[in-house]
């Protein structure tokens, strides 16, 4: 298979000879032999490499999650690197004023939380504001283009982790996304999608030929980030979602849990595609750093059989009832709670309390027919 970035750069820059390009991306920019888009733009001679644009975790991906990126020069290339994980989110005139096309070169990793589609969406949106073509080079969704799970988005609690409505896990790649925004969410900007070539829907990234190469420091692998749409609910608790271990997103636990009791009620449950191993850890970061944690791991077992969102839910749902005196959704500023911007719903706190998340689970289908028909038109891969 061939990524948008090697066919570019094989044929597709010609039509912008003489453009100045920006280019949007961080390390995961990388062709097949490994090589940062960056450079290869930057040595290309047909190339007019003239800014780069970094989102949240920086453009070398090395500030941590939620952190503030300032603007600055890069050390490589002596370009200026304009924030988009800053003082602001969106690009302004100036930020754009060096560039007449932004090239969008990011990994996502297949569920709705994760910020780097919602970058793309603001700089869509300033590349239609301020006369400026996008190109996105496509690349693969990690956790297969087929399955599908979740609830859309609710206006009312829209933010930079759900800013459109679409499930937590929405099967598609950057570039049907791109395509998605311009047509149904209405960022009219000149929009191309250099497609890949060899990329079937149902492939898994660990059945490409790509090197796996982290888009930020928690995403270390695709167990992980299979396991995310459901997981990372947890970052809207006060239960340890495995940040400062070696597993995030699959370690799940909290000084008050005892491992064995949960593991053993979860795997009661018997939910396909997925066991839980009681452990104890120390995160050295974050919730609960330096302290001891019992809880569990998630082992896949069947990631076709897995349906991510249901076992997040099964085991907050089981903490919740386990532990009522200690388990709490954490609140944070002007008294939201960021579980709701993630859940993209405030009503599925109050379910989990009512131990009903099946309930809701079964609801999620009729909004997931909806958006199978809404996206359909932009599915670029069969």
């Amino acid at each position: 298979m061939r990524i948008g970035l090697d066919l570019f750069l094989e044929k597709h820059y010609q039509a912008f000879k003489g453009k100045r390009i920006g280019l949007l991306t961080n390390l995961t920019g990388v062709n097949k032999k490994l090589v940062p888009a960056i450079d290869l733009f930057f040595e290309h001679e047909d190339i007019d490499l003239t800014a780069l644009y970094g989102p949240e975790h920086g453009i070398r991906g090395d500030a941590k999650e939620g952190e503030q990126v300032e603007s600055s020069v890069d050390p490589y290339t002596g370009l200026p690197v304009y924030s988009l994980y800053g003082a602001s989110k969106k690009p302004s005139k100036d930020m754009l004023d060096p560039v007449d096309v932004v090239v969008f070169d990011l990994q996502d990793i297949g569920s709705r939380y994760y910020t780097y589609i919602y970058s793309m969406a603001y700089v869509m949106e300033a590349c239609a504001e301020y006369g400026k073509e996008f190109v996105v080079l496509d690349r693969p969704n990690p956790i297969s283009g087929v399955p599908m799970e979740g609830n859309l988005v609710e206006k009312d609690v829209r933010s930079f982790v759900g800013l459109y409505p679409i499930p937590n896990r929405h099967g598609m790649t950057v570039g049907e996304i791109a395509q998605f925004y311009k047509h149904e969410m209405g960022i009219d900007c000149e929009l191309i999608v250099i497609q890949m070539e060899g990329w079937e829907r149902q492939l898994y990234y660990d059945e490409t030929d790509l090197f796996w190469v982290p888009p930020s420091p928690n995403t270390t692998g695709l167990d992980m980030a299979i396991l995310y749409p459901g997981t990372c609910l947890i970052e809207g608790t006060n239960l340890s979602e495995g940040r400062g271990t070696t597993k995030p997103f699959e370690y799940i636990g909290a000084p008050f849990i005892d491992g064995y009791r949960l593991a053993k009620a979860f795997n009661q449950k018997q939910l396909s595609g997925v066991l839980a191993r009681p452990i104890s850890y120390v995160p050295n970061a974050q919730k609960y750093q330096g302290e001891v944690c019992q809880g569990v791991q998630l082992h896949i077992v069947g990631r076709k059989s897995l349906h991510s969102l249901q076992a997040g839910l099964t085991m907050i749902e089981l903490i919740a009832n386990m532990y009522p005196n200690d388990f709490q959704f954490t609140q944070h500023q002007n008294g939201k709670y960021f579980f709701d911007l993630l859940a993209g719903t405030k009503k599925l706190r109050d379910i989990i309390l009512r131990g009903q998340t099946e309930a809701f689970l079964e609801g999620c289908q009729v909004q997931l027919e909806q958006f199978r028909k809404q996206r359909q038109p932009y599915l670029l891969y069969k």
